[in-house]
């Protein structure tokens, strides 16, 4: 399977690049980033991973509309017009579209809508920890996890976010009432668990019908 990965020099790019170059499955189609042109790769891809910057998004996803490519978003800090805008290119292809990739946090996802199904009354608040480099606040994991527990409960629970050295990133969602209180967490240690995730995700895009995924839908957790 031939992917393209954007924003290739960035963290997460680089990270991508790596896995895609250790996994025999894949075979990587470009390596896109500012200044660079898409559109004179995209033909030779069945796969974009765009982890670029939410300027870049729409455009990407023009391309991946015009060349009927699926496509993999992991760029955060998108306004719902601007998300909006990019999915309006996207109506014929498939594209998965989270905040976070990790097998882990998704399955975090999974047990704060359960757990907020159970005791929808009590108390809830997140905290989210990234390093300083990183843009938006909170982050686009905080914001899945908010969307989770409103769908369950009703209430959107408040997102704290601290920015502190080079976290890759961490996510402690606090349920609790009078005498108890539940706690949540992943950590994450390294981005090669958000690239895997990513490429897992794209392998899983390529062939699926065309219409709008999330990382619930890749792992079968829906």
């Amino acid at each position: 399977m031939r992917v393209i990965i954007c924003g290739a020099k960035g963290r997460m790019g680089r990270a991508l690049v790596a896995c895609v170059k250790a996994d025999p499955e894949l075979q990587l189609a470009g390596e896109v980033d500012l200044g660079d042109d898409l559109s004179q790769v995209i033909g030779g891809a069945d796969v974009i991973v765009d982890f670029s910057v939410r300027e870049a998004t729409e455009s990407v996803a023009r391309l991946a509309g015009q060349h009927k490519k699926a496509l993999v978003v992991g760029t955060t800090g998108h306004s719902d017009a601007e998300k909006q805008a990019a999915l309006a290119h996207l109506k014929e292809v498939p594209c998965v579209w989270t905040g976070n990739y990790s097998t882990g946090v998704n399955t975090l996802f999974w047990l704060c809508h359960k757990v907020a199904q159970i005791v929808p009354h009590w108390d809830c608040e997140i905290v989210e920890t990234h390093h300083t480099a990183k843009k938006d606040a909170p982050s686009g994991t905080a914001k899945g996890l908010q969307e989770a527990i409103r769908q369950a409960s009703g209430k959107v629970p408040p997102a704290h976010a601290l920015r502190i050295g080079d976290v890759v990133g961490d996510h402690t969602v606090t349920f609790g009432t009078t005498g108890e209180r539940l706690e949540l967490t992943h950590r994450a240690s390294s981005r090669e668990i958000f690239a895997r995730g990513a490429l897992r995700a794209a392998k899983w895009a390529v062939g699926q019908k065309p219409g709008l995924y999330d990382m619930q839908d890749v792992l079968g957790l829906k």
